[in-house]
């Protein structure tokens, strides 16, 4: 329709109380969220719980007295223990129900508990609940008086859910269409009580127009069309809702669906993605990077948008930290990108890069940072000062799920050009060689409730997040967890992965805290992906299993234990856990004493284990350490398979999945396409920080290198998918930081020269690392402590053997769990074992692409050489991989590398990863 009236709008009647007085122009110019009707009496407690369209359960309340549904439109309603209830314009009496759920409620309900009454709306009433739902509605208990014994809000995802999802689900249009002479607009909101468009000629001038938008009453689905196409202008929402805690709001908000935004997502965008001003060139001739030949085949560098070029010094000032600095291909950033898909990358996983709550899209700042000791808190206090408003965040926290981040773009006020600009980074990293993928953050919001950066929770208040036994949001994830087994809240995240993968070319991604998204709906996204893109689009996540949905008590998490089978792939922290020492979360001494396995557990311990050694006589528990850390690594480098075999360190042959790891299964994985193995990501202290806090004091720097390239070794010659965190491979320092999500570039940086590993740049941000500033500013002040240019250089170069080795074959990379378990053979295990020496063989014969007829690799973190016995290898000519042999590569150590044909003994140098190869007769 063409709107002919600047006041147009569609009156909902509820056969209630009169609905707000209809919005008009000057709501669309005014504040995000107005109050229409304050609520009486502020109600915090939502116990409660809709089951259906008809059931609801009260937990813990026992079937005595009777029940009734109290309604308000305008929050009046007012439930004092001991008086009668007032305010409300309308009563709903309600049946106790003794008969059990169904098996689907059951299953969806299950962790309500089996206390408490259920209750039924009778037949009657069931046609006006939906008009309930639009304003105050308390469950109240009354005595045979009708005084009040106990009261609650009610949570209504249930309700939602059966009355208006199973129909709403079906629409693949929401947000805005365009027409050749038409735009349509759609949006979910079935508690609201009206709802208009505001349409803005621009991102930052007055509205022209509202237009009121219609409901259909089975879907809740809100929609309207405007006569002509709108392309390039913007709009908002206006949403009447009842918010729990306010009152009847008025709501100013931009669209879920958002195609791009304005700055700091205000507005959203009216567009079409398959425009041609959008495209960058050659984008319409070029086609998304192709499929691997098998999942195995990844291999992952997890990089930040702003860590890639804020330092380079060959990207333009205006492009660095931005989308354009990967469309300069002479940068350094570029240039190392290039000869890591050289050396055999197949993937970059970029950090957030939809639009986040947290960095000032316009104006954001760049600090100076002072001159300063190399233990100084001087830096970490400016860093810090600034963090609110400088240009750094890792981005986890989400506000629009479908559309880029600003902050990246060179103009963020300009929607457009965050569209055009997010794929000609795309682009230029599939011109390399390079596939591309997102992690994404669909387990919580950056906001909730009326926050004026909360969008979901302002459109259907209560639905989009998970809520606690009160009805409070969960925060178990660190911010407002989303609730994606609720309908609408998994479509969401379903269509606008669809939308990363059509529109944007995305090839894979990695999903964050995925242990605390229901495995169907991943089952769900990652069948729906892969029609989008036509081949499979490899989904890889976090399946900690932890919170509220911890052991599967909401549904079957998307959880590590649970994933078996389904190919999707999570993370792996038993060999992590196993090379580094410790766990995530480590303060003070422990954050020292607790070595691992590459960093000199019982072999070569610190003074802090020196000491506990010496006066507690805790050498040889310290030894039986080490052994379990090695079978834990050996479990990783079988691929986490569960069913694959090998001798533990107690002469049991047992399969993995009955080794320990911290009170779980060690082996959990079907297929090694389902786990992902790393030393490193962007959490916690990098490796090489890690390592300056447990490796003895006085361990060379050039040893420190060759320890890294240990924990390197310990990834590239996993089974399964290797995830390398970006400048590992050049000893990336954080200067010690353990949390550095929003330390600013400072802490952050990289340097793609290779001649500085930025430790030593301050003590980090005090906020996260404080506690321990009395361990780290004596470390960090230590000049022996830094690496040259050399020994950052000597790593990458020996990183990037071991890429091409992995790459070169087969044998590192094998198809599936019956090929590990009939070709790879661990050696040198059991009670009689060197501990400090992993040891394998790999056999090739008739397996295409193995290159060699058989292989065998091994990783000595001892500080002393050692010799391995094989005898089932006697008579094979084995020589070292031809990388290894090759003239560039300048590990002296490597001479002392041999394997004597005789004698059937692998010669292993100190700290050294080596691969012995028998060539194809």
């Amino acid at each position: 329709m063409i709107v002919r009236s600047l006041q147009i709008f569609a009156v909902i009647s509820f056969n209630l109380a009169a609905s707000a007085a209809p919005a008009v122009l000057a709501d669309c110019n005014g504040e995000a969220i107005t109050v229409l009707s304050r609520e009486a009496s502020k109600t915090s407690d939502a116990s409660a719980v809709w089951l259906s369209d008809s059931l609801l359960r009260w937990p813990g309340k026992v079937n005595q007295g009777k029940f009734r549904l109290a309604f308000s439109s305008n929050g009046s309603v007012a439930s004092v223990i001991g008086k009668k209830t007032s305010g409300a314009e309308r009563t709903v009496e309600l049946d106790t129900v003794k008969a059990p759920l169904s098996d689907v409620l059951r299953a969806r309900f299950d962790y309500l508990g089996a206390a408490g009454v259920t209750l039924k709306v009778r037949s009657a009433d069931l046609a006006g609940l939906p008009a309930l739902l639009r304003g105050q509605l308390l469950l109240v208990k009354v005595d045979n008086r009708g005084r009040v014994i106990d009261s609650t809000a009610i949570q209504h995802a249930g309700f939602l859910d059966a009355r208006f999802a199973a129909n709403a689900v079906r629409q693949n249009d929401f947000g805005v269409s365009l027409k050749t002479n038409a735009t349509q607009f759609k949006l979910w909101a079935p508690t609201a009580g009206n709802v208009a468009v505001c349409i803005y000629p621009d991102a930052s001038a007055p509205a022209q127009q509202i237009l009121a938008l219609s409901m259909d009453a089975q879907s809740g689905v809100w929609s309207a069309e405007h006569g002509m196409n709108l392309s390039g202008a913007s709009y908002r929402f206006l949403v009447d809702v009842y918010a729990r805690g306010s009152g009847q709001v008025r709501n100013l908000v931009s669209d879920p669906y958002s195609l791009s935004l304005n700055a700091n997502g205000e507005r959203s965008l009216i567009v079409d993605l398959d425009a041609a001003e959008l495209a960058p060139a050659g984008w319409s001739e070029n086609r998304r990077a192709p499929a691997l030949k098998q999942r195995m085949d990844m291999s992952i560098y997890e990089l930040h948008v702003r860590d890639f070029s804020a330092n380079d010094a060959r990207v333009a000032a205006v492009d660095r930290g931005k989308y354009l600095a990967f469309a300069n291909p002479s940068s350094n950033g570029m240039r190392h990108l290039a000869a890591l898909q050289k050396a055999g990358l197949t993937d970059i996983h970029l950090l957030p890069v939809f639009d986040f709550a947290t960095v000032p899209e316009v104006g954001c700042e760049s600090p100076e940072i002072p001159a300063a000791a190399a233990n100084s808190e001087a830096q970490q206090a400016v860093a810090s000062q600034s963090r609110a408003k400088d240009c750094y965040n890792w981005g986890y926290d989400p506000q629009h799920f479908g559309a880029p981040e600003g902050s990246y773009a060179s103009d963020a006020s300009q929607g457009a050009l965050r569209i055009l600009e997010f794929r000609a980074m795309v682009d230029a990293l599939h011109r390399i060689g390079l596939r591309v993928g997102m992690d994404v953050v669909y387990n919580h919001t950056s906001h909730s409730g009326q926050h004026p950066k909360s969008v979901l929770d302002r459109i259907v208040p209560g639905y989009y997040h998970r809520l606690n036994e009160q009805g409070q949001i969960e925060r178990s994830t660190c911010c407002d967890n989303t609730a994606t087994e609720h309908t609408m809240m998994a479509k969401l995240m379903v269509d606008t992965a669809v939308r990363w993968v059509r529109d944007y070319r995305i090839d894979s991604f990695r999903f964050d805290l995925m242990g605390h998204q229901p495995l169907s709906e991943m089952l769900a996204l990652q069948e729906s992906v892969n029609e989008a893109a036509g081949q499979a689009i490899p989904l890889v996540g976090e399946g900690w299993n932890f919170g509220e949905v911890a052991n599967n008590k909401r549904f079957v998490q998307a959880a590590q234990l649970s994933l078996a089978g389904s190919g999707i792939a999570s993370f792996s922290d038993r060999a992590r856990d196993a090379a580094r020492g410790g766990g995530c979360c480590d303060s003070g001494i422990d954050i020292v004493r607790k070595q691992g396995f590459l960093n000199g557990l019982h072999f070569d311990p610190n003074a802090l284990n020196e000491s506990s050694n010496g006066l507690n006589g805790t050498i040889d528990s310290s030894r039986v350490e080490l052994l379990k850390a090695a079978d834990l690594m050996r479990v990783g480098l079988a691929g986490s398979i569960s069913n694959f075999k090998m001798t533990d360190y107690l002469g049991q042959n047992l399969a993995l999945s009955q080794i320990d790891y911290a009170g779980q299964t060690a082996g959990y994985v079907q297929q090694p396409g389902e786990v992902v193995n790393y030393v490193e990501n962007h959490d916690n202290p990098t490796l090489f920080d890690i390592n300056v806090l447990k490796l003895p004091i006085d361990t060379s720097t050039a040893e420190r290198a060759r320890v890294q390239i240990l924990g390197a070794a310990s990834v590239l010659f996993s089974q399964g998918i290797p995830y390398i965190h970006a400048g590992m491979e050049g000893l990336r320092s954080k200067s010690l930081d353990r949390n550095s999500f929003d330390s600013g570039d400072w802490f952050n940086r990289i340097d793609w020269t290779f001649t500085n590993n930025y430790f030593g740049s301050g003590l980090p941000p005090k906020s996260d690392n404080g506690a321990n500033y009395a361990i780290f500013k004596p470390l960090l002040g230590n000049p022996q402590l830094k690496p040259s240019a050399a020994d950052i250089q000597w790593t990458r170069d020996r990183f990037l053997e071991l890429m091409r080795i992995r790459a070169s074959t087969r044998l590192l990379r094998l198809p599936d769990a019956a090929a590990i378990n009939q070709r790879l053979k661990f050696i040198n295990t059991g009670p009689t074992q060197i501990p400090t020496v992993l040891a394998a063989i790999i056999d090739g014969k008739n397996l295409p692409d193995a290159a060699f007829q058989r292989l065998a690799f091994f990783i000595n973190v001892d500080v002393r050489a050692h010799t391995i016995a094989a005898p089932t290898e006697a008579g094979l000519r084995y020589s070292l991989h031809p990388v290894q042999l090759a003239a560039v590569a300048q590990d002296a150590k490597l001479a002392d590398a041999k394997f004597d044909l005789e004698r059937a003994e692998f010669s292993v140098p100190a700290r050294s990863a080596l691969v012995f190869v028998v060539e194809e007769p």
